[in-house]
């Protein structure tokens, strides 16, 4: 029988999906097994809610308690970093949604620790695990899609007023950026999950939709590393939300479905260029196993790694690829000057990336 690792669950607005969305799929190998929320009545609500004993408003004392293997942070995002380094410290085993912190240095940070700790992290990226993005991956990486041409990433969605009730939302010292950060992110990581990795990016910024700090309009011009080019653009003032990404390479094309927040998910259009093409893919698809959907394919994934000694499903680097596209994007638009990727130490936004 498999070994159930018990896992601590801090902050209940994110982590409430977490549960209905991906520990309720995996009772076999992963217990909730307390929950941490400042709010009281919140903690309550959903201990009642989920069936879950044990609760408490103390990280500290989530830390200290001996049986728990994993902690799940679904804080505000300004809160992560501390959290990280204290949970990786305890030796607790860390999952972290997104963004994993405010700026290049303090994830470099991270990444030290994790090297050092006992334990292991993983961000979230949720949007990974569909079974229509994974049969793209499968198709590229067998070489079928052949050279890659250009992409086409949409993050429309529509945030209004009660969205930015919420205290900490819309500023830069507490939600760390805006449309680009907090909303389209995921798309984004989906790119450069297919496509690899990027190395110029000339972006705009803006805000239009809400009066808020951080940004709600962004649109950008991308060459990646493999010569292909690909074209972002997001939005939270759209009427009807979609989410798309749309890749054309030599022998396919792929559109993802145009579902908002689950775009990872089949049916994805997969098209290919000749029949034999297409024979080829169902030949490589056939028998395909469902991954299982979102958060539900991403714990299961990272349970196995823990238990195997692994490489997890999503790392720290894969989290500095992501926060390096940030980077690029808020230094582009205040610069208005193409960004050459990788950054590192040497780069003017590399201690934050928050406007000058």
């Amino acid at each position: 029988m498999a070994k159930i690792m018990k896992v601590a669950l801090v902050g209940l607005g994110i982590g409430q999906a977490h549960i209905e969305r991906g520990y309720a799929q995996n009772r076999d190998i992963l217990e909730v097994a307390v929950l941490c929320d400042l709010d009281r009545q919140r903690l309550a609500q959903c201990a009642e809610r989920f069936g879950v004993e044990r609760t408490t408003t103390s990280y500290d004392e989530v830390l200290a308690m001996p049986d728990i293997d994993i902690v799940d942070l679904c804080t505000p995002p300004m809160a992560h970093l501390e959290m990280i380094l204290k949970a990786l410290k305890a030796g607790k085993h860390v999952i972290c949604e997104k963004p994993l912190v405010g700026s290049l240095a303090d994830l470099d940070l991270v990444m030290a620790a994790e090297r050092e700790a006992s334990a292991r992290l993983m961000p979230i990226f949720q949007y990974r695990f569909g079974d229509g993005a994974l049969k793209a991956k499968r198709i590229i990486e067998a070489g079928l899609a052949g050279k890659p041409y250009v992409a086409t990433v949409e993050t429309h969605w529509r945030r209004e007023a009660d969205y930015y009730d919420v205290a900490w939302r819309g500023k830069w010292a507490t939600e760390l950026g805006g449309v680009l950060m907090t909303h389209a992110i995921h798309q984004h990581d989906m790119l450069t999950f297919l496509m690899g990795p990027v190395a110029r990016l000339f972006g705009r910024t803006a805000t239009r939709v809400n009066p808020i700090e951080v940004e709600d309009c962004v649109s950008a011009s991308l060459l990646m590393e493999n010569g292909a080019l690909a074209t972002l653009s997001a939005t939270l003032g759209c009427a009807e939300e979609i989410s798309r990404v749309r890749l054309c390479y030599e022998n396919v094309t792929f559109e993802s479905n145009h579902e908002a927040y689950n775009p990872g998910e089949d049916p994805w259009r997969i098209l290919p260029a000749r029949p034999e093409i297409g024979e080829q893919i169902d030949a490589l698809l056939a028998g395909w196993e469902p991954v299982g959907n979102r958060y539900i394919g991403q714990f299961r994934q990272f349970y196995e790694a823990l238990q195997s000694g692994g490489p997890l499903p999503v790392t720290t680097e894969d989290a500095r690829r992501s926060l390096e596209l940030v980077t690029a994007f808020y230094h582009s638009s205040e610069t208005g000057q193409d960004v050459l990727l990788p950054l590192d130490a040497s780069h003017p936004k590399y201690q934050s990336w928050r406007p000058a």
